[in-house]
């Protein structure tokens, strides 16, 4: 089985390919990419991506605490999203269906950590902010080559909080695909070796459950995805 180690590199987080490092470069959300994800907000889903960004310095390993800075503590706002993440190999501008395939380095777990009230009502309605705290972005526990997932579009994802599943849905219920993302997000605008693309989460996140429930010191979070592995870290307020 062909896999990549993900390891801290220059205050940031590198694929080793064993010959190089490859920098992560840059992450690239998409929200709502689940119709049940959009419904549980009372939403629709969108007609075209929704597309954020995430600071590179968010990223995290396998392991790594959850830090939840002190500014972030004054109110219940942080919150798990477990999904599925395309590291992209090469650089791909414009990209048929066929091109986006190729750039695919490979797959890997990923927690798009997000505190609620910086993304919704702290940073003028920009998720920037609250998706991009130091820890944000944990990804692990290894790279899986594309060469290694016969149909991405065919996973299991779960994330558990200490233990009890919280999300279960299929990479099947993507509302854009991972190959239609690639296409569209490369139009005009080259993806760089080391590119993060965040697919998005399924339903049951914990703002949207009732009572809501938020990250608090000490829990357990894991993401598990078909072939992937299981990404497990620890939340630690600061």
């Amino acid at each position: 089985m062909t896999t990549y180690p993900l390891l801290h590199h220059d205050h940031g987080v590198a694929v080793d390919l064993g010959s190089t490092l490859l920098p992560l470069r840059q992450i690239l959300g998409v929200g709502l990419n689940y119709a049940q994800h959009a419904h549980e907000q009372g939403l629709t889903p969108p007609e075209r991506p929704l597309i954020f960004t995430k600071n590179p310095a968010a990223a995290a390993l396998h392991g790594d605490p959850i830090v939840v800075p002190k500014i972030c503590q004054d109110r219940e706002q942080v919150d798990f999203e477990g999904e599925l993440a395309v590291i992209i190999g090469h650089p791909t501008l414009n990209a048929t269906p066929e091109d986006a395939h190729e750039a695919i380095l490979g797959y890997c777990c990923a927690n798009d950590v997000s505190a609620r009230w910086w993304q919704k009502k702290g940073s003028g309605k920009q998720f920037f902010r609250g998706k991009s705290f130091d820890t944000f972005c944990p990804l692990g526990p290894l790279v899986v080559s594309r060469s290694e997932i016969a149909e991405p579009q065919a996973l299991t994802l779960y994330s558990r909080v200490n233990g009890v599943e919280k999300q279960r849905s299929t990479t099947g219920d993507m509302v854009f695909p991972i190959l239609e993302l690639i296409v569209e997000l490369s139009r005009g605008m080259t993806l760089l070796p080391g590119t993060v693309i965040l697919t998005g989460t399924p339903s049951g996140v914990g703002f949207a459950r009732t009572p809501p429930e938020f990250a608090q010191h000490g829990d357990v979070v894991e993401v598990e995805i078909d072939g992937l592995g299981v990404l497990r870290n620890t939340v630690a307020f600061e």
